[in-house]
């Protein structure tokens, strides 16, 4: 076996060249990555939180872990988020991401991570959406939180192939929802996009909703206004408190993974002792081993850790987009053979 002493590396514009255009392809990745995972073909240890004292909001995740498959993948993803960055012009979260050899174990490919970041979710965001609510188009989407994440998860939504009739915006900052909403030509080209004055317009205009916020404690007290049948895409998993949870029909990723860390899911679990609120997981519903929904009239919510197996995937995916000259070699990185 020849052994290399050099490393790739892949810039965040290399990795956005990779990701262009490709949000079916990484639809995919995901869906095969969940279905792998909920088959036992990965090995997923609990996300290590970081964070720092006197200072609520920053924090810094490493997600280590192994999938399996045709092209099995090891490796790690270390990724900030600080909300101030905002004020700072730069984005909230930044990541790296490391890929180890199964044979030697040496790290071979070190790339911008906080794109692989948006986009995985993005896709798990859309997969969601698409194997929950009812079929055919949909009527408004509501977006909570204008940030990145819900653009590329308006993005990847549009990429399903379901017609969107419009979109529905709100974030505390109402400037940054009016700007999210003119950026939107892009993302979704001739969807018409809106940013509402209030959270409760949003939630009952909306027969989907996705919350990407930076809330670090439930503030959402209420689902009274939602029509019925609304698909809630919880990505920030701390909007929703715990009477709401357990009120409604509700996926998960995995279960372990996100009834913790002070989850909206997890203060539930608190409240009553148990997880029987939880339905299942959404590789269940991928593979047919559980209904898209409880009954249709029910008010579905999917709140996803964010699993690094997904990372995995969509780094698997962008690597076998690079062969052939795609990124920068470091060579001789380690120190002789």
């Amino acid at each position: 076996m020849a052994i290399s002493n050099d490393l790739l590396v892949l810039s965040g514009p290399e990795v956005r060249r990779l990701l262009e255009g490709r949000e079916r392809e990484v639809m995919q990745a995901v869906r095969q990555a969940y279905i792998a995972h909920q088959a036992g073909q990965s090995f997923l240890p609990h996300s290590v939180f970081v964070r720092f004292p006197g200072r609520v909001k920053e924090r810094i995740i490493a997600l280590p872990g192994y999938l399996g498959g045709e092209a099995e993948t090891a490796g790690i993803k270390w990724v900030s988020s600080f909300p101030g960055n905002h004020d700072l012009g730069i984005s909230r979260a930044s990541a790296i991401m490391v890929l180890n050899s199964l044979e030697t174990g040496r790290p071979e490919v070190v790339l911008e991570g906080s794109l692989v970041s948006a986009a995985r979710t993005a896709a798990s965001a859309a997969l969601a959406a698409d194997a929950l609510h009812a079929p055919g188009a949909i009527e408004t989407l509501g977006v909570v939180g204008c940030g990145l994440i819900n653009r590329e998860i308006v993005r990847f939504v549009a990429a399903l192939g379901r017609p969107i009739g419009r979109i529905v915006a709100y974030d505390l900052d109402a400037a940054r929802a009016r700007q999210f909403c003119a950026a939107l030509a892009e993302v979704a080209p001739g969807v018409p996009a809106t940013a509402c004055a209030t959270l409760d317009e949003v939630m009952a205009l909306s027969p989907v909703v996705s919350f990407a916020t930076t809330a670090v404690e439930p503030t959402v007290r209420d689902l009274s206004m939602c029509r019925r049948g609304t698909t809630i895409l919880h990505i920030s998993l701390r909007d929703l408190v715990a009477d709401v949870v357990l009120g409604t029909d509700n996926l998960v990723d995995d279960i372990d993974h996100a009834l913790r860390a002070q989850t909206s899911l997890h203060l539930a679990e608190q409240k009553v002792g148990h997880r029987d609120f939880v339905r299942g997981t959404l590789a269940e519903v991928l593979t047919g081993d559980k209904p898209p929904r409880r009954a249709a009239e029910d008010i579905v919510v999917f709140s996803p850790f964010g699993l690094g197996v997904l990372d995995l995937a969509v780094a698997r995916m962008l690597l076998q987009r690079a062969a052939g000259g795609s990124g920068t070699r470091v060579r001789g990185f380690f120190d002789g053979v």
